[in-house]
């Protein structure tokens, strides 16, 4: 049962971090003038939702399955996931609005989020290995 819970884990956040790469694939087009506002953001917002659904799937099953500091880990990821998609202004097109992404420096912030994310579920992905491996080791 363990095993499964981190092995489905270890799909999960590697879907994330594909995610987080294509936000950074994307964000940097946008940046270099290869793609416009509007389609970029099209682009990131289709996938806003299953980043989040991921996210949270990750911290339920560590929840159900009792890893407190793998839950506490990942908590702050989802809530923040979370707060982002619930505060977005009432008009906006989503998460990513073509309108005001080069306002304000919100390309650069998005940039460094996407960043950021990437790193962290990366950082997952080898607690997660190294769990699997052991659950399957003491199983």
């Amino acid at each position: 049962m363990e095993a499964a819970v981190f092995i489905l884990s270890l799909v999960d956040c590697c879907a994330l971090i594909f995610l987080s790469v294509y936000f950074i694939i994307t964000l940097s087009d946008l940046e270099c003038d290869y793609i416009n506002a509007r389609a970029c953001c099209s682009k990131l917002n289709k996938w806003v939702i299953p980043e989040m659904v991921g996210q949270c799937l990750s911290t339920m099953l560590m929840l159900v399955s009792m890893h407190w500091f793998i839950f506490l880990l990942n908590l702050p990821v989802a809530v923040w996931d979370i707060y982002r998609y619930v505060k977005v202004p009432m008009g906006n097109m989503g998460v990513f609005d073509p309108t005001e992404i080069h306002n304000r420096g919100q390309l650069k912030s998005h940039m460094k989020e996407a960043m950021i994310k990437l790193g962290y579920h990366l950082l997952c992905f080898f607690i997660y290995l190294y769990s699997m491996i052991l659950a399957l080791i003491n199983d």
